[in-house]
């Protein structure tokens, strides 16, 4: 685990990796309230950081876990999201991701408890209009 004063450090001077995860139920789609920077009060898809040596597809099981406790194996890739932030949950300076985004499907809500990341959830017939996905 990286200390936060050296993360802080790492993501002012280079790109973070990350995987983003769209969650679909009933053709529609699961977003989280974001309650930290970057993208706070944004409704988003559920992402975060891989971890050193961990693959993509891993990432993507453990990022469930940990935001929004639900467990799924199988993720299709679908293509890169990247983005630049004037902040990030370190404060104002610039945040550079490049997110390596999948795809999966649940069948059912109930078991849905969100971490500290997040305010709440909700299924939306679209994904966010800044998410532009490269194929």
């Amino acid at each position: 685990m990286i200390k936060g004063d050296l993360y802080k450090k790492i993501i002012d001077l280079i790109p973070i990796v990350c995987v983003d995860i769209i969650i679909k139920y009933n053709d529609k789609y699961l977003l989280v309230k974001r309650s930290r920077n970057p993208l706070k009060g944004e409704w988003w898809v559920v992402g975060g950081r891989i971890h050193k040596s961990e693959l993509a597809d891993n990432a993507c099981r453990r990022i469930m876990i940990e935001e929004i406790s639900i467990s799924v194996s199988n993720f299709n890739y679908v293509g890169v999201y990247q983005d630049f932030f004037d902040e990030s949950s370190f404060g104002k300076h610039g945040y550079h991701t490049i997110s390596l985004v999948f795809e999966t499907e649940i069948d059912n809500l109930k078991d849905i408890k969100l971490d500290h990341q997040s305010s709440s959830w909700r299924l939306f017939d679209q994904l966010p209009v800044r998410f532009k996905i490269m194929k």
